[in-house]
C-alpha cells in the first residue's frame, strides 16, 4: 500500500512538473515582456514547493519537522512576493516580504522555545 501511494505521489508531481514546463501561468503580468514565461513557471515552482510544505505541515510526524516546514513556508512567500515585484512593477509586494519575513523569523522562535519547554524570556 505505501508503494502505491508513492507511486501516486510520483505521477502528480511529474504531471505538475510537465503542466510547468508546458503551460507557464499568463495573467498578473504585463505581455511584452520578453521572460514572461520564466517568471510564469517560477511562480508555478513556488506554488506547487508551498503545497509541498502545507503537507508537511499537516503530516509531519514530529513538531520540530512542522516547525522547518512553517519556516520554509515563510521563505517562498518572501521569494513569491519578489517574483510578484518584477513584472508588475508595484514595489509594495517587497515591503509585504519584508513584513512577512519577520514575523516568519519571530514565530518560529517562539516555536522553538515552546517546543523546548522554555519561557519567552529565557
Amino acid at each position: 500500500m505505501k508503494t502505491l501511494r508513492w507511486f501516486i505521489g510520483l505521477v502528480i508531481l511529474a504531471a505538475i512538473v510537465v503542466l510547468i514546463i508546458i503551460r507557464p501561468l499568463p495573467f498578473l503580468f504585463y505581455h511584452g515582456l520578453p521572460y514572461l514565461k520564466f517568471l510564469g513557471r517560477a511562480l508555478y515552482i513556488i506554488l506547487l514547493s508551498c503545497v509541498l510544505c502545507l503537507y508537511r505541515v499537516w503530516r509531519g510526524p514530529t513538531g520540530a519537522d512542522r516547525i522547518v516546514a512553517i519556516d520554509i513556508l515563510g521563505i517562498m512567500v518572501v521569494g513569491l512576493c519578489a517574483i510578484l515585484t518584477i513584472p508588475t512593477g508595484r514595489s509594495w509586494y517587497i515591503d509585504i516580504g519584508i513584513a512577512w519575513a519577520l514575523q516568519s523569523f519571530i514565530s518560529t522562535l517562539a516555536l522553538s522555545k515552546y517546543l523546548e519547554g522554555r519561557g519567552f524570556d529565557e
